[in-house]
């Protein structure tokens, strides 16, 4: 039987149930890449699964570190070989304007590399971080050396709020 899980994470349990690792590499790779898919959700709540027993932690942290690192990948060669145009066409399904993606870009420009690893901790950053940082021709090693690190943080400050959940009263 699935954990109970409290609130909006309830929705996750049959699909955690039913799909478990696969259901986290999914969630967390597709959002790394630009979708609007709740992966950092997703995450929190296999750490309850895993609290109870349910999916192994190392396992799910190391799925998840995976998964953020590939799917952002996938975003940077979204950016970096179909560019601002392609971006700019299909993006406004996930809220993305030429005015946002100007000043993300520009932002980018200015703060270079260090905005790829703390970007994971900003929603909306997050997701686009690896399209942008493509667009604006962060070279792609360097793009790697950042968000490796920033995923791999992420990642275990999920953790540590899954852990929260799991200790709360039933």
């Amino acid at each position: 039987m699935a954990p109970e899980l409290p609130g909006v994470f309830a929705w996750l349990a049959p699909i955690l149930a039913s799909y478990g690792y696969l259901a986290v590499f999914g969630f967390l790779f597709i959002e790394s890449f630009g979708a609007p898919v709740p992966g950092q959700t997703m995450l929190m709540a296999a750490g309850v699964f895993a609290g109870a027993g349910r999916l192994n932690v190392v396992g799910v942290a190391i799925l998840g570190f995976l998964a953020a690192v590939a799917g952002d990948n996938v975003g940077y060669l979204i950016g970096h070989f179909g560019g601002r145009r392609l971006v700019l066409r299909f993006g406004r399904y996930v809220f993305v304007t030429e005015k946002r993606l100007d000043k993300a870009e520009d932002f980018f420009h200015r703060n270079g590399g260090k905005i790829v690893g703390v970007a994971r901790f900003v929603d909306g950053l997050r997701q686009l971080n690896g399209v942008v940082a493509g667009i604006a021709g962060l070279p792609c090693r360097r793009f790697l050396a950042f968000n490796a690190p920033g995923a791999a943080a992420w990642g275990r400050g999920c953790d540590r709020r899954s852990a929260r959940l799991n200790a709360r009263p039933a």
